[in-house]
């Protein structure tokens, strides 16, 4: 008789493209999160969480990874035939609500919104197919005045979080004169958008990768297409070279000034009345900037931001951070760019058939995350409980009134929870925990009405330090009053 197989088991692995965020990471993730939070506050904004699922036909078409099945989404369909999917950023939601609640919302509505968002894309190092994104928006204005606001919320949100000034810059271009650009190369026609409307996608993200790829691999893209270090092949826009050498110029137009800047851009876009209107809109967003006091050494217009997302309009934006770290190769290289945005009209139009306007800002947390640890910024706070350890499990009770006690005096508490037997396996738990502080009380000091106090953080310096003589005379440890068990604790918290 043929055995019963066993039933398989499954395997204990995170999906791939994600990830496990534990402690220390969560509690710095909040820490910045609430920075940037009361930040968004003073300007006036409010939050709003909206659901992690949207319809597909909610959610649109605007993923620039265009190869991939449901332009990129985590897609299912439902019961009643509609088709859902994760979220892939936090803007497509917000046009549905001010569609949905535009009746309720003050106009213009300012929102900010925080949480994970989630794209089927290719994993790969340091990218994920879920993260968190940290936006903040405002709907129904057409004022560059909004513009100019969320560039400035942005510059602030950063220092607040721990970037100084000249670790930062805050770049500002617009769609509009981009395709102004793009109308004297020829792959725009005023009379009929749609028409060269996948050339001109291949041109904004093979100019959005001009960082990484450099003037000779965009110029490929705009061509005939480009083939990677792997072999891959990407297909190109299809432009003739004149029509390369064109766009290619609005790649390099930024200036040492900002006005020199605008002069070089207006002689691009020649006799494109979009692409004037583009320049115009740079101008007042310059000059409403520097009358609030945010200078080139942290806003600047650099033609340079194009933004790979279809749906924006007008004014983009993009924070770059500019100090040096090492790659994995030991090579040194400019940290990059933590978040991006831009005007975008024509999204809630999708749902109301009316324009309604509209400007915002993304920032990566993950990534001005690592930024934060890169420069030993964080700010979370990653030292563990104090931990109450067991001696006599008959005492349970008055263990955990020892918790309570300092949990209520606003001190992080808890009593170890395993197995009592072993004293050197509770040490062994605090420790992994990262306690500061270990309480002891066996019956003996039961009996006395005194507690032992062991201060972990000191006691593991003076261990690594000092002779063993020295180590005997330093007061990691102390018996107290169990009334002055508080007291204690909080004392040597206050040293560490």
């Amino acid at each position: 008789m043929a055995k019963d197989s066993k039933e398989r088991r499954p395997r204990a692995e995170t999906p791939k493209g994600f990830r496990d965020y534990f402690g220390a990471e969560v509690s710095e993730r909040k820490a910045m999160l609430d920075k940037i939070a009361e930040v968004y506050h003073l300007y006036g904004f409010d939050p709003l969480e909206t659901s992690a699922v949207e319809t597909v036909e909610a959610l649109g078409k605007f993923l620039p990874d265009v190869d991939r099945p449901n332009e990129g989404v985590f897609a299912w369909q439902d019961e009643d035939k509609d088709w859902l999917a994760l979220r892939y950023d936090l803007t497509a939601p917000l046009a549905r609500v001010a569609a949905q609640y535009r009746n309720d919302l003050p106009t213009p509505y300012r929102r900010y919104a925080m949480g994970p968002v989630w794209r089927n894309e290719k994993p790969g190092p340091g990218r994920f197919r879920q993260f968190y994104q940290c936006d903040a928006d405002t709907v129904g204005t057409g004022s560059v005045a909004a513009d100019a606001e969320i560039c400035a919320m942005l510059a602030d949100a950063l220092e607040a979080v721990g970037i100084p000034r000249g670790d930062y810059v805050v770049k500002v271009n617009n769609r509009k004169v981009l395709n102004g650009v793009m109308e004297v190369a020829g792959v725009l026609d005023p009379s009929d958008p749609e028409k060269f409307a996948h050339e001109r996608g291949i041109v904004l993200r093979a100019i959005d990768k001009i960082d990484r790829l450099g003037p000779d691999g965009v110029r490929a893209l705009l061509g005939e297409g480009r083939k990677d270090e792997s072999g891959d092949f990407t297909k190109g826009a299809g432009l003739s070279v004149k029509q390369a050498e064109v766009v290619m110029g609005f790649t390099s137009a930024k200036r040492d000034s900002g006005d020199a800047t605008v002069a070089r851009l207006r002689e691009l876009i020649g006799g494109s009345v979009l692409g004037a209107e583009g320049v115009t809109e740079l101008e007042q967003i310059a000059a409403l900037l520097a009358a609030q006091g945010y200078g080139p050494d942290r806003i600047v217009i650099d033609p340079g931001v194009v933004r790979g997302l279809g749906y924006y309009t007008g004014p983009v934006f993009e924070a770059e951070l500019t100090f040096e770290i090492l790659d994995e190769k030991g090579r040194k290289r400019q940290f990059g760019s933590v978040a991006g945005g831009g005007r975008y009209d024509d999204l809630v139009k999708r749902f109301t058939g009316q324009a309604v306007p509209a400007t915002g800002v993304s920032i990566g947390v993950d990534r001005l995350l690592a930024a934060l640890r890169a420069k030993g910024r964080t700010g979370g706070d990653t030292t563990g409980p104090v931990i109450v350890t067991v001696m006599d499990r008959d005492r349970m009770a008055d263990y955990q009134a020892m918790a309570t006690e300092l949990r209520r005096a606003g001190i992080r508490a808890e009593v170890y929870l395993g197995n009592p037997k072993n004293f050197g396996n509770q040490l062994k738990y605090a420790d992994k925990r990262q306690s500061p502080v270990a309480v002891i009380q066996g019956t003996d000091e039961a009996a006395r009405g005194v507690v032992q106090v062991k201060d972990l953080v000191l006691g593991a310096k003076i261990a690594a330090e000092a002779s063993h003589e020295e180590w005997k005379s330093q007061p990691a440890q102390v018996e107290v009053a169990r009334a002055d068990l508080v007291a204690t604790v909080r004392q040597m918290l206050g040293r560490g």
